[in-house]
């Protein structure tokens, strides 16, 4: 197990020389940042600013310059993908447990005693988070998350043809889940909430955390059916509704199928889905008292409700017609439905 809990290494203290040469690289990036556009944050930090197009806090700019810059990508790697709030949680320790199948006994398994963030780290948001992590450390198939849009990718993903799945979720419940989160950030600043009306403005013009949100969807769809073979687009709504037959074809996509004694004799689809059912993670204790590393913020903040349509306990007419609008007019002529 250990082998695949390594990336905390990567987040302890390095040599004094490699913090000296870490703070000379991320000192540009800051320089880079501070000249670009801002605005202020709805989050714990000061300020968003817009880099290619998105809107990213500071530091998660840095670190997103710091991966196009630095990080080599592997064919073998997997890379998990999404707009923040969409199941990133969840897919996370699906396609850990389905890829690694074999390896652990279901009654031992990682995802008991780390959470999937650990298994599967940002690599914007931790692993190069003021830091130049050492990558190769970590076994094959090395798995990373990240919210970075399709266009914004390191050349090396790209190139690699690594497999990508992202994730994507209905706009509404993505909103809807996205203040409480905010909120439950701005709490362990001691800052005050932030008005519903207010964030909901913000999302609905682009300007908030990795967005805007249809940009974003629209860059994996589009590349989802360009390269077919290195993009798979996957939607929470249908996840839910049939997980069996979504995680046979994310086993498929990433290559490792499940055979037919898997499935029918061993009935492995369905312990992996039990495994990593909101039910069972969200009541790991690794899950209720653990810590976001560098962060004040616990792992408990990633599991609200995980339900479908919770949006529908939130929103106002008039907010539903508006992000729907917008969702038919950004989405117009390309095929895809949320």
């Amino acid at each position: 197990m250990a082998d695949y809990t390594s990336c905390r290494n990567l987040l302890v203290s390095k040599t004094r020389e490699e913090e000296e040469e870490n703070e000379i690289t991320f000192q540009r990036y800051k320089e880079i940042v501070s000249n670009l556009p801002k605005e202020e944050s709805t989050a714990f930090e000061k300020f968003i600013c817009n880099y290619q197009g998105f809107w990213y806090a500071d530091v998660h700019c840095q670190g997103v310059l710091a991966v196009q810059e630095h990080f080599k990508a592997h064919s073998t790697d997997i890379i998990i993908a999404s707009n923040p709030k969409s199941g990133t949680t969840w897919i996370k320790a699906l396609i850990f447990a389905t890829v690694t199948r074999g390896k652990f006994p279901m009654d031992n398994h990682p995802l008991l005693f780390e959470t999937p963030h650990i298994l599967a780290p940002f690599l914007e948001i931790t692993l190069y988070n003021n830091r130049i992590p050492d990558l190769e450390i970590l076994p094959s198939p090395r798995f990373f998350g990240t919210h970075i849009s399709y266009t914004s990718l390191p050349q090396s993903m790209i190139d690699s043809g690594c497999p990508i799945v992202y994730i994507c979720r209905n706009p509404k419940d993505v909103f809807v889940s996205m203040w409480h989160f905010k909120n439950k950030m701005r709490d362990r600043a001691s800052k005050p909430p932030i008005d519903a009306m207010e964030a909901f403005e913000r999302f609905c013009q682009g300007v908030s955390h990795f967005g805007p949100f249809w940009d974003s969807v629209l860059g994996y769809w589009k590349a989802s059916l360009e390269r077919p073979q290195h993009v798979l687009f996957l939607k929470y709504e249908e996840l839910q509704a049939d997980p069996v037959v979504h995680l046979k074809r994310i086993a498929q996509f990433v290559g490792c199928p499940f055979t037919s004694e898997e499935e029918k004799e061993e009935g492995l689809v369905d312990e992996i889905l039990r495994l990593c059912s909101f039910e069972k993670l969200s009541n790991l204790e690794v899950n209720k008292t653990g810590k976001v590393a560098g962060s004040s913020l616990g792992h408990e903040a990633f599991f609200r409700k995980g339900q479908v349509g919770d949006w529908k306990n939130y929103l106002t007419s008039e907010m539903i017609e508006r992000l729907d609008q917008i969702t038919e007019e950004k989405f117009h002529g390309y095929g895809l439905k949320l």
